[in-house]
């Protein structure tokens, strides 16, 4: 019998220290959107009242603990066991995909590192999260979306404030297009979605509020919009508006020419 198509093994390290025990639910509910978390782990000191919020939810989510107490003041012990981990696990040939929970820049060579090796790295973390760790990962989420969404209900999201306004998307969703060949400017908005995760790892219609991306489309009001039945969607930049030509103002002329100016000649 031929085997059967296995959804992608992904290995979960979470940095306790810099994650919040708020977005479990969220966490794990989007990591199985890309595959299964064979491995999860949490790095971090328990005893500390930072990381302790964890450990009435460990179970929960099948997360093993790796306890580092913090002997030395100013040394992570935490993210230097992680690191080793990561790299132990990388060439074990294991795993499709890596899942970086954290916040801090100190992961960014390790998640460069693992794609290097030609595996995915998927980070997970708050929009405060430095430039260069989020554009390290292929794909980066803002763990104050998986807040957002943690009751999986549109009301719930709708009723949340966004990170950003929806007119923040419109620049780079036009410059996707942009970089698109299109002898008319139509491109589909699927294509325009798969060149979004790959202009900015941290892309995602629910920063402005929205589940889908068309409907983040639609609340620019920056793009045209074709719906052909039976076909995919497709939008493009509209046009800008063409400037009025300035008109000279009578009242201002007829000014002038009592003040002694004389009218232009014909």
């Amino acid at each position: 019998m031929p085997s059967e198509l296995r959804s992608p093994r992904l290995a979960v390290l979470i940095d306790a220290d810099n994650a919040s025990a708020k977005i479990a639910d969220g966490l794990f509910a989007e990591i199985a959107k890309i595959g299964e978390a064979s491995v999860r782990r949490i790095y971090g000191d328990f005893s500390n009242a930072r990381s302790r919020g964890w450990a009435d939810i460990l179970s929960k989510h099948a997360i093993i603990p790796q306890q580092q107490f913090a002997y030395t003041t100013g040394k992570n012990a935490s993210d230097i066991t992680l690191v080793i981990d990561a790299m132990d696990l990388l060439h074990s040939g294991r795993f499709d995909g890596f899942c970086l929970v954290s916040s801090d820049s100190d992961f960014t060579r390790l998640a460069a590192r693992i794609r290097e090796q030609g595996v995915d790295v998927f980070g997970f973390g708050e929009q405060k999260t430095p430039e260069s760790f989020r554009q390290a990962c292929r794909r980066f989420v803002y763990t104050e979306n998986l807040l957002a969404g943690a009751a999986n209900s549109q009301d719930a999201a709708s009723k949340s404030t966004p990170l950003q306004p929806p007119d923040a998307a419109a620049p780079i969703i036009k410059k996707v297009i942009t970089q698109m060949e299109s002898e008319d400017g139509w491109v589909t908005l699927g294509e325009v979605g798969r060149q979004l995760a790959n202009l900015a790892s941290d892309f995602d219609p629910r920063t402005f509020g929205f589940r889908k991306l068309s409907d983040l489309v639609r609340k620019t009001n920056s793009f045209e919009i074709d719906e052909p039945k039976g076909r995919s969607m497709r939008i493009r930049v509209k046009p800008a508006a063409a400037t009025p030509p300035r008109t000279r103002n009578p009242r201002r002329a007829a000014r002038s020419r009592t003040a002694g100016g004389s009218p232009p000649k014909a």
